[in-house]
């Protein structure tokens, strides 16, 4: 196995405003969360709303500064390299963004918008065959390389001069995804990449999303709270509730045995055709609130099967195999 991304034991709290006559609050948005992403792979985080799915993404890109823990992408923490490096990881880790509508800047053209990333980083050398500096390419080499990208994520030389407000949802994920791989990144997150669309445009982008990981061996974190996409495009699932990780291991193991309540109540969620809900796994209880700091499983407060020591403390996890780990009581 050869490990791209780890992440130890990660922290990242957010302090909210001081209201009139009520104390400052910190909201536990990631709460200890370990994993490793191998070279190759698709990890999907899947979660409801709130969970810190959007937090832990941020975070790797290091627009959050975690409370502790680390970040390492190829052996290094993120959070201790010089600004050489820095740039470096730039370069290889970008990110598709969940809107199409609000990523993309209204005021560029498609050709300026996914260059952009092409003139930040202008001393690159891999763009052309006698590699000289992207600085040092000409606007008609330029146009050649944006144009290459667009056609891969389905587009045409039609799009080149054109603003974003000129095309559909699809389309415009199209160029966000154009713009995110134009570096020829080794590492992509992708935060909801098709909640905004359609369902027929979503399986266009996810099938998309496939073929370029192919062609270009990208390494992906996806994360969704729709758990169809999921299991359509992951290796693994990590599921995650209030900054918890609870479950984790290959899609087929989450899909085929699920084994914390949480997952069985998600998947359960699910729309089937024949209408069948297993009402023993269906939650109850109050939401809590992220604001607390629970010593024992925040899902005890919403779980059928919760026990005392579920609100005394929070289990340690349980491996059922090499890849598929759960932390829950039921399986001490």
């Amino acid at each position: 196995m050869n490990t791209l991304v780890e992440v130890n034991d990660l922290y990242v709290e957010y302090e909210l405003k001081k209201e009139v006559f009520k104390p400052a609050k910190t909201v536990h948005a990631v709460n200890g969360v370990s994993f490793n992403i191998e070279k190759g792979e698709i990890l999907a985080i899947a979660g409801e709303s709130g969970c810190g799915k959007s937090t832990l993404a941020k975070s790797l890109l290091k627009l959050l500064k975690p409370k502790c823990g680390e970040i390492f992408y190829k052996y290094r923490d993120i959070f201790k390299i010089n600004s050489k490096l820095q740039k470096g990881y730039y370069q290889n880790v970008s990110m598709i963004f969940q809107n199409p509508y609000s990523s993309l800047d209204p005021k560029m053209t498609v050709f300026d918008i996914v260059k952009e990333p092409l003139i930040v980083h202008s001393n690159l050398r891999n763009f052309s065959p006698d590699l000289k500096m992207i600085k040092e390419l000409t606007k008609e080499e330029l146009k050649d390389i944006v144009l290459d990208m667009l056609v891969q994520v389905g587009l045409d030389e039609d799009a080149l001069n054109k603003y974003p407000h000129e095309f559909s949802g699809g389309q415009r994920q199209r160029i966000a995804i154009a713009r995110a791989l134009i570096l020829r990144p080794e590492f992509v997150i992708a935060d909801e990449p098709v909640s905004a669309l359609d369902v027929s445009i979503q399986a266009q982008i996810i099938n998309l999303l496939l073929e370029l990981k192919k062609e270009y061996n990208l390494t992906m974190l996806f994360i969704s709270h729709d758990l169809n996409v999921i299991k359509y495009i992951a290796d693994r699932v990590a599921v995650m509730y209030m900054g918890k990780i609870t479950e984790i291991g290959k899609t087929e193991e989450i899909f085929g045995n699920p084994k914390h309540p949480y997952t069985k109540m998600l998947l359960e969620s699910v729309p089937k055709i024949n209408g069948f809900v297993d009402k023993e796994n269906i939650s109850h209880g109050e939401l809590p609130d992220n604001t607390k700091d629970y010593k024992g499983c925040p899902f005890a407060l919403r779980c059928s099967k919760c026990m005392n020591e579920c609100k005394e403390a929070y289990p340690e996890k349980f491996s059922f195999s090499e890849t598929h780990k759960t932390s829950c009581f039921l399986y001490k």
